[in-house]
C-alpha cells in the first residue's frame, strides 16, 4: 500500500480535466479573483473516492470539523456518496465564493474499476475577493460513512506560490460501521471488484444511525464484507494528496 507523507495535516483533516461543474456561488462578488489550479490524487490501493466537491469561500464559512456533528451535506456525500445537498448548500451560503463539482469518481489504478475515472484529476476553480480558503469533501466509497477532504486550507497568496498537501480519512460518525455490501453504496462492489452480489445502499437507514461527531476514520476492521487487504488504507497516512497552485 502507498504511504506518501508529504505534508500530512491530520487537523486539517492520469491528471484531466473531466466533465465537471465550476460554477460561481450565488452571493459571489466580482473585484479581487484569483484562480487556482488544484490537483487531488487518490493515495489508496483500494478505496474510490466520489467526484469532488470543492469550494472558495471566506474564513467564516466552515464546511465541516473534527469533534462536531456532520451537517446534513456533508453527512449525505459519507454515507450516500450523494453531492447534491451540500452543493447546494455552499452556494446558498454567504462568504462561499466559487464551486468545482466532479462527474466521476477518482478510482486507484488497476481496478477493475479504474476505467470509470482517474486515480488523479486536475481542474481550476476561481475565488473572488476575500474567499481565501479552500474545502472539499468526498466519500470513502467503499465504508458505511467514510470521507476525506480538507476545511477552510489558506490558499497560496502570491502567483505562482502551490502548496502540497496530504488528506486524513475521516468518519462522519453518523452511521455504524457494519462494513455490510447491503449497508454500503452499490458502485463499491464493482469498481474494486469484491462483490458478494448484494444490491447495496444508496439511502440512510435510520436503524444505522449513530449520533457520533466527526472523528479520523479508524480504518477497515474486515469483520464483514470489507477485507482489510483490500479496502484498508494505512490510518496514520494521508488517503490523498491536494496540490494547490494560484495561476490568476
Amino acid at each position: 500500500m502507498r504511504t506518501m507523507r508529504r505534508v500530512f495535516a491530520a487537523s486539517v483533516a492520469v491528471a484531466a480535466l473531466v466533465g465537471a461543474f465550476v460554477l460561481p456561488a450565488a452571493n459571489a462578488t466580482p473585484g479581487d479573483v484569483r484562480t487556482y489550479r488544484v490537483t487531488v490524487t487518490n493515495l489508496t490501493d483500494g478505496q474510490p473516492f466520489t467526484p469532488l466537491l470543492f469550494a472558495t469561500h471566506r474564513a467564516n464559512a466552515d464546511v465541516f470539523s473534527v469533534g462536531s456533528t456532520a451537517s446534513f451535506g456533508v453527512k449525505e456525500i459519507a454515507e450516500n456518496g450523494n453531492l447534491g445537498p451540500l452543493d447546494m448548500a455552499l452556494r446558498a451560503t454567504t462568504g462561499v465564493s466559487g464551486v468545482y463539482k466532479g462527474m466521476v469518481p477518482l478510482v486507484p489504478a488497476g481496478l477493475p474499476g479504474s476505467g470509470v475515472g482517474p486515480d488523479s484529476v486536475t481542474f481550476e476553480i476561481s475565488g473572488a475577493a476575500g474567499a481565501r480558503r479552500l474545502s472539499w469533501v468526498s466519500m470513502l466509497i467503499c465504508t458505511n460513512d467514510g470521507f476525506t477532504g480538507l476545511d477552510s486550507l489558506k490558499l497560496p497568496r502570491a502567483l505562482g506560490e502551490s502548496l502540497t498537501v496530504g488528506t486524513a480519512g475521516y468518519d462522519a460518525g453518523t452511521e455504524i460501521n457494519t462494513e455490510d455490501f447491503a449497508d454500503i453504496v452499490g458502485p463499491c462492489q464493482g469498481l474494486v471488484g469484491v462483490s458478494t452480489g448484494e444490491t447495496g445502499s444508496g439511502t440512510s437507514n435510520p436503524l444505522l444511525a449513530e449520533g457520533g461527531v466527526i472523528h479520523h476514520h479508524p480504518g477497515i476492521d474486515g469483520g464483514s464484507d470489507l477485507l482489510t487487504t483490500t479496502h484498508g488504507w494505512d490510518v496514520n497516512a494521508p488517503v490523498a494528496e491536494v496540490t494547490v497552485e494560484r495561476i490568476v
